[in-house]
């Protein structure tokens, strides 16, 4: 039973303040992911099924930041320098939230600010970014039923609607200003 692959692959890499820890493990995945697997899982009927990958080539790292944030220039540089020893992809999503925004969901927009700075400056292995977002800033508790707020999270605090497009929109500016290298 062949299985979809997804169009990439993520990663996770959790780089600490000397960029060592897990240097590793982050290419030795993605060269796993690149080939192809068979595997046991289980079908959309519920039933036990033999299941084939052909492989992803289009795999990137996710940096999430950990005790500290790894969304900046050197951390990027660092994750790519790791990623080109390997002989693979220099290619990094970067996670707004979670560690790099020490988990206030407020501080997402001063990483997309730096985000945004390094694509403009000609970033180019920055492929992709994560926020955490919905329509209603923060998040509320998943207890009180009776009073959900529509569009707030239940999970993970988030910036508003507000912010997002604001954030997006920095990042458009961003890239259209580094297309200006190319």
């Amino acid at each position: 039973m062949p299985s979809p692959c997804p169009s990439i692959c993520s990663i996770y890499s959790h780089l600490d303040e000397s960029h060592t820890r897990h240097a590793f493990s982050p290419s030795v995945a993605i060269k796993s992911a690149q080939n192809p697997h068979i595997f046991l899982s289980v079908s959309k009927e519920g039933k036990a099924a033999i299941v084939s990958s052909s492989g992803n080539k289009d795999c990137h790292i996710i940096l999430r930041g950990g005790k500290e944030p790894n969304f900046n220039k050197d951390s990027v540089s660092h994750s790519c320098n790791l990623l080109h020893e390997a002989g693979l992809n220099e290619s990094l999503m970067i996670d707004m939230s979670h560690g790099n925004s020490t988990k206030q969901h407020k501080k997402q927009i001063e990483v997309c600010d730096d985000i945004a700075l390094q694509i403009s400056e000609n970033e180019k292995r920055i492929t992709g970014v994560m926020i955490e977002s919905n329509l209603v800033e923060g998040n509320q508790s998943d207890k009180n039923k009776e009073k959900f707020i529509y569009g707030q999270s239940i999970t993970d605090a988030c910036i508003n609607w507000t912010d997002t497009n604001d954030c997006l929109e920095k990042l458009a500016k961003s890239i259209s200003h580094r297309r200006k290298f190319t």
